[in-house]
């Protein structure tokens, strides 16, 4: 399946936490925005560092009133184990059959490497950021969280953009 883009409804989805309960997308979505992250293994040095990056900004995160929900094919004890070690404070879901992996089109390549992708998804439920293979993702989408707008111009630095620091950067024009 494709991924969700921009301005597109987010699937909805249950899947498991690491203490075995139910966690619905939508339910989420009644009281915050997502930030939704696939990553492909706990315990494995890049999806750790993206974590511990996630884990880091939490703090930005709950003040723009978003949650972070992470989401691999490991079972409920190997995200208790990851959670524990790194004091991750967010949510992992296990996705043991890859059917919302699927679903929001996160693909494996050469048989083995799964991609990375974060999805942030508004109250509504619609797909407002993705970012896609990325090991520090966490500094564009709290910055998009924060903003609540798509932070294509501020990553490529456009200067047109309002927002962004190379405008912000130029110098004021004197009107004397």
């Amino acid at each position: 399946m494709p991924r969700p883009n921009l301005g597109e409804r987010a699937p909805d989805f249950t899947l498991p936490n690491a203490e075995g309960r139910p966690v619905r997308l939508g339910e989420l979505l009644a009281e915050k925005v997502v930030v939704l992250f696939f990553y492909p293994k706990d315990e494995t040095a890049g999806c750790t560092v993206e974590a511990c990056a996630f884990r880091d900004a939490s703090e930005d995160f709950t003040a723009a009133g978003a949650e972070v929900v992470g989401v691999s094919r490991d079972d409920a004890a190997s995200h208790t184990r990851f959670a524990a070690n790194h004091k991750l404070p967010f949510t992992l879901l296990s996705d043991a059959d890859g059917s919302v992996h699927a679903l929001y089109g996160v693909r494996t390549r050469l048989g083995f490497l799964r991609d990375r992708v974060t999805f942030v998804i508004d109250r509504s439920g619609t797909v407002i950021a993705r970012r896609a293979r990325a090991r520090r993702q966490s500094d564009a989408v709290s910055m998009t969280v924060q903003r609540r707008q798509p932070p294509s111009c501020q990553t490529y630095r456009s200067p047109r953009c309002s927002h962004s620091p190379l405008r912000q950067a130029q110098p004021r024009r004197s009107r004397t």
